[in-house]
């Protein structure tokens, strides 16, 4: 009998401390339940309990549209049509980058159509008795010397290229000065990127400086311009119009260093 009392005693000792501990984790679920939280149980041969924050988005919070948030995927490639800048423009790569960019968009233009539309600074090129040049025109006003190459020629920079955009695409955007991201993320869009470098992707060893109507002008003859069209971790993909490549692959590091050597130049278009 008095066994049968202590089992008794026993077992509703064992059934209290049940009933405690089930209470108990019913409080905490209860708990996060109207909290808002998450319960986290982690099983070691032993079960602890812990309650964590669950992070709430701020519903002031907003972003701009013209910089999205989401991140760059890791690799993408557009299929843009590629078009040589020779025989016609030697000095053309610019209006021939921007003629594929335009052509990708879906408007029918050539190179050659582009021509007359064409910002140019025509003040003549002077030089020194050593051959130098003094003076001449600035690319940030329009295209300086000759663009097919019969004579002297050197380039037009984004500033001067952007209203030709803009009269073919409302959209079209200057996206000088910006991150490479952002370029990278152009591209994820299904956006190609005028882009200015230099020829074979290089940082130049030989500047010139001359006087222009806007002041000084410090320049390389190895600038080079091309439509960006693809990249991934370790390359970029271009359309070169020197090469006459489609989706040329170039080491990135290097093509950033050339691109931000030149002045971080790009030109592209935001989707309507």
């Amino acid at each position: 009998m008095l066994i049968f009392r202590f089992a008794r005693l026993l077992f509703t000792i064992f059934l209290i401390i049940a009933l405690a501990f089930t209470s108990g984790l019913f409080s905490i679920l209860l708990y996060a339940k109207i909290s808002d939280r998450q319960l986290l149980i982690f099983s070691d041969d032993k079960v602890s309990v812990s309650v964590v924050s669950t992070p709430q988005v701020t519903k002031t919070q907003h972003t701009d549209r013209s910089e999205p948030m989401n991140l760059s995927k890791s690799a993408a490639m557009l299929d843009a049509p590629i078009i040589k800048q020779n025989p016609e423009l030697y000095n053309g790569c610019e209006l021939t980058s921007l003629t594929m960019l335009l052509q990708y968009y879906g408007i029918s233009k050539s190179k050659m159509d582009l021509i007359p539309e064409m910002k140019k600074d025509t003040t003549p090129i002077q030089f020194d008795e050593h051959g130098n040049i003094t003076y001449w025109g600035n690319p940030n006003l329009g295209f300086v010397g000759d663009i097919t190459g019969k004579q002297k020629g050197y380039s037009i920079y984004h500033t001067a290229l952007l209203d030709l955009l803009k009269s073919y695409i409302p959209t079209g955007v200057d996206l000088t000065g910006t991150s490479f991201d952002k370029l990278e993320r152009q591209i994820s869009d299904g956006i190609p990127v005028v882009v200015w470098t230099t020829i074979g992707y290089t940082e130049p060893k030989q500047w010139v400086v001359w006087d222009s109507p806007l002041g000084p002008i410090r320049a390389t003859f190895s600038v080079h311009s091309v439509l960006l069209v693809g990249f991934d971790k370790q390359y970029v993909y271009v359309n070169d119009p020197l090469t006459g490549v489609k989706g040329q692959k170039v080491d990135k590091l290097q093509f950033i260093k050339s691109w931000e050597t030149m002045g971080k130049q790009a030109l592209s278009y935001r989707k309507n």
